[in-house]
């Protein structure tokens, strides 16, 4: 009984999603729960995507990914992988006809960080337009369900949601990103010269995208505007701690938001949602 299987690949998605992030554990759980599946697959997909260029470090990663990127692409065509990650997601990939252009652009991001590269403007959209803003259109897709008019409408609000908090992360993991893995995505950015200043304008374009964003969140169907908007509002939170911070202080460590923190914050979220926002 292959059901038994894709309820497995699903559960394995969601354990995933659970594991490694209790923030987007939280949004999917506001969504209505006929759409969850699809994301926690999605989000497994790219996870584990991200944990080989990442993490994997007494490996081979470029091998890893090329495999990794290889059994994408053949479970899409079989429409069946015994990879419960990979099963998932290509259940998904068709159910809501999720466009595979979006997935080859995931993949280039990920290759880009095998690499050590010096990012100048063009490559700095390029990366997060594969690591984070298709990431967005590919959960647009199972939002809209196949409402091409509706998705048209949505899409510059979904990447640029996406960008917001791919940069917000770019400020939270600096350390570790230049530190342990030499990387540095701002564009132009000498590490030696980061200071308040340059923080500053950093955070000066992450705030517009912010505002931006939230016109889109406001017109997403009633079955994704929620958990939408707790991301949105948990990665604002993060944002305003780490603007609280000095550059230096960036650099010495990551900075994270407490689970109980998350918890009051999805609360607040549910009073102004019903209350006042939307």
């Amino acid at each position: 009984m292959k059901k038994l299987f894709d309820e497995l690949s699903y559960k394995v998605s969601k354990e995933t999603t659970k594991k490694y992030s209790t923030s987007f554990s939280l949004g999917i759980l506001a969504l209505s729960s006929a759409i969850r599946n699809p994301i926690y697959a999605i989000y497994g997909y790219v996870r584990i995507a991200d944990e080989i260029v990442d993490s994997f470090h007494d490996y081979d990663k470029e091998k890893l990914l090329h495999k990794f990127k290889t059994d994408t692409f053949n479970a899409l065509e079989d429409r069946i992988s015994l990879n419960p990650i990979l099963q998932s997601f290509q259940e998904t990939v068709h159910q809501y006809s999720i466009d595979e252009n979006l997935i080859h652009q995931f993949l280039k991001s990920m290759e880009m960080d095998l690499q050590k590269i010096d990012y100048n403007s063009d490559l700095y959209k390029e990366y997060i337009l594969g690591s984070a803003e298709v990431v967005g259109l590919m959960c647009l897709q199972v939002f809209v369900n196949g409402n091409k008019e509706q998705y048209e409408k949505l899409k510059p609000y979904a990447m640029i949601l996406g960008s917001a908090f791919q940069k917000v992360n770019f400020l939270r993991d600096m350390k570790d990103d230049y530190y342990t893995l030499g990387r540095v995505y701002f564009p132009g950015l000498d590490m030696t010269y980061f200071d308040n200043n340059i923080k500053a304008s950093i955070e000066k374009e992450i705030e517009e995208e912010f505002r931006q964003a939230l016109i889109g969140i406001k017109m997403l169907p009633p079955s994704s505007r929620f958990g939408v908007y707790l991301a949105y509002r948990y990665y604002v939170s993060l944002f305003r701690k780490i603007k609280r911070k000095s550059a230096q202080n960036i650099l010495n460590g990551r900075i994270r938001i407490s689970n109980g923190a998350k918890i009051s914050l999805m609360m607040s979220c549910y009073v102004q949602y019903k209350t006042s926002l939307f």
